[in-house]
């Protein structure tokens, strides 16, 4: 990629965040554009779709909460490594009004597969919680992925959200 139409994608990702954080992840494309000091030519040339953009806007935070799987389940049980790690995942789902729950659940977007990140992710967490048996062996991982993403999409404050995850953390419970 040039050095000209490099800086005018991280323009526009910067221009993304700053947009998505105010607006959520409707936010209007053009606004962004505008934002960015590109034309809407130049974000659709970057970014054919809005998936495309907001797997770009999402993607950092979705590596590092997906790295902190590996961390929590070193240095705690698996069921509180579990546990930990759904609560990152809401607070992650909950971000810039509701973009960390749209693509949780995205199959794929830019070459980012959104949803096997976050699958891999939480099967190095709920496999060991099973087996020492904290979690119902019934449980799968798009049940818990599912539950906490729909949590943030219906929870008005993190207070709220809190409340409902401990709730379905109970029901998952043995």
């Amino acid at each position: 990629m040039r050095a000209d139409a490099r800086r005018n994608r991280d323009l526009l990702v910067a221009a993304a965040m700053a947009v998505v954080a105010e607006e959520g992840p409707d936010a209007s494309l053009n606004e962004i554009a505008r934002r960015a000091g590109v034309g809407p030519g130049t974000l659709y040339r970057h970014f054919p779709t809005r998936d495309e953009l907001l797997a770009a806007v999402s993607e950092g935070r979705l590596t590092r909460l997906c790295a902190r799987a590996d961390e929590l389940a070193e240095a705690m049980p698996p069921g509180e490594a579990l546990v930990a790690w759904l609560r990152l995942l809401l607070a992650h789902a909950m971000t810039d009004r509701g973009l960390g729950a749209r693509m949780m659940l995205t199959t794929s977007a830019a070459g980012v597969d959104c949803w096997a990140t976050i699958r891999a992710a939480a099967e190095r967490l709920l496999v060991p919680a099973q087996q020492a048996g904290c979690v119902r062996a019934d449980v799968e991982f798009a049940d818990v992925v599912e539950l906490t993403a729909g949590i943030a999409q219906v929870a008005p404050d993190p207070g709220r959200a809190e409340r409902l995850l401990t709730l379905t953390l109970d029901g998952l419970r043995t």
